[in-house]
């Protein structure tokens, strides 16, 4: 019984202290306050936590669920847009619309399949490029921060890589709390009483095609679809209708609190689903559903954290976002350019996707999907 509730809580650790920092800068980038970035963070782990327990019990599996680490990458490079923050949060709950219509509505979802993988995942390296270059420009900002946060990254990725994110994420709270105590800055308690800020949202065109679009594609790309094949490597069927339903509609409720997008987890699934959380398959849920409950433990820290985040050197924190993102930049920058017939289309989406030029009050990334498909079927040979 234990053993698999271990299991869980160390998935919930470590999918929270490795991503948590790409969540506030994106929604920050959106345009959210500091109240409101925390009460974001704060929704989506209520709302995938709630989600976990729900599938969890009700299906016997371990489905876990996770925000989209992507999606909250793809909001840092795309920046604020028109409308503001209001307009992001609608944006954030079409996009919880559009993953409740991909589970009861087949020909969605065949449409997000037949995005070319290799660029759908250009796409997505060129929005992690910035994200990922952090640690290097924050050395010449807070080398002193920075360097022990490197350092303890680079030496647990040769021993223990799924602690090395949040190992280096403790190294830098604990630069980030010296720097604070010796430069005598002044931290509001106040501001780490957990609380949920309210957005109305707007319904601008710019935001729907400029975030809701690309959030909605990444967070199906990126998380959805591989999580399914994560659960399926491990023997389970995923019920497809059901996890959209919950993730997307647990998307809606939670954008008017400013969380971006939840979805299944694909990374920390295997935690909860491979024979380390528990011997016999049908006991694995139990792995989830400590997850679930883990986060409902982690949530009330977000406003903590976006105090500290306020508080650190610059780039400390960001650093930590940026080593996050490499690995899934390595793997996104694989799959784009696997296929050589397809590697002039790719780098295209790849090149105008890190640009991060806006045209008509668009972002980037939904400019970098048309482009890689024109240049994909302009080169594309007759019969292919």
């Amino acid at each position: 019984m234990w053993h698999p509730v271990g299991a869980g809580v160390v998935a919930a650790l470590v999918g929270f202290t490795s991503s948590f920092a790409v969540v506030l800068a994106g929604l920050t980038a959106m345009g959210a306050t500091p109240a409101q970035a925390a009460s974001g963070l704060l929704a989506v782990c209520v709302t995938q936590s709630l989600g976990m327990l729900l599938l969890s019990r009700r299906y016997r599996m371990p489905i876990t669920l996770a925000w989209s680490t992507p999606g909250a990458a793809l909001l840092a490079s795309t920046g604020a847009v028109a409308g503001g923050w209001p307009a992001a949060v609608g944006a954030f709950a079409v996009t919880g619309v559009l993953v409740v219509l991909t589970g009861f509505w087949d020909r969605l979802g065949r449409l997000i399949t037949a995005i070319p993988v290799e660029i759908a995942q250009a796409m997505l390296a060129g929005v992690l490029v910035p994200l990922c270059l952090a640690p290097v420009r924050a050395l010449t900002t807070s080398p002193a921060v920075v360097i022990p946060v490197l350092a303890v990254w680079l030496v647990l990725q040769r021993f223990a890589a799924r602690w090395a994110v949040p190992a280096a994420f403790v190294t830098a709270a604990i630069g980030a709390g010296v720097d604070i105590a010796v430069t005598h800055r002044d931290v509001s308690l106040a501001a780490m009483v957990p609380t949920v800020e309210w957005t109305v949202p707007h319904w601008g065109w710019q935001a729907m095609i400029g975030v809701a679009v690309p959030l909605y594609i990444v967070t199906m790309a990126g998380q959805n679809i591989p999580g399914t094949a994560v659960m399926s490597s491990f023997g389970y069927r995923v019920p497809w209708r059901a996890a959209m339903s919950t993730t997307g509609l647990g998307t809606v409720a939670g954008a008017f609190a400013g969380g971006h997008a939840i979805n299944l987890a694909a990374v920390s699934a295997a935690l909860s689903a491979a024979p380390d959380a528990h011997p016999d398959p049908r006991r694995r849920w139990i792995a989830a559903f400590g997850a679930g409950c883990a986060y409902l433990v982690l949530a009330p820290a977000s406003a903590a954290l976006v105090t500290l985040v306020a508080a650190a050197p610059e780039g400390a924190l960001e650093t930590v976002a940026g080593l996050a993102l490499i690995a899934t930049l390595a793997t996104a920058l694989h799959a784009a350019l696997g296929a050589p017939e397809h590697r002039v289309a790719a780098a295209v989406t790849f090149l105008v996707s890190a640009s991060g030029v806006a045209l008509l009050g668009i972002g980037a990334a939904f400019w970098a999907l048309v482009a890689g498909l024109l240049v994909r079927w302009v080169l594309r040979r007759p019969g292919a």
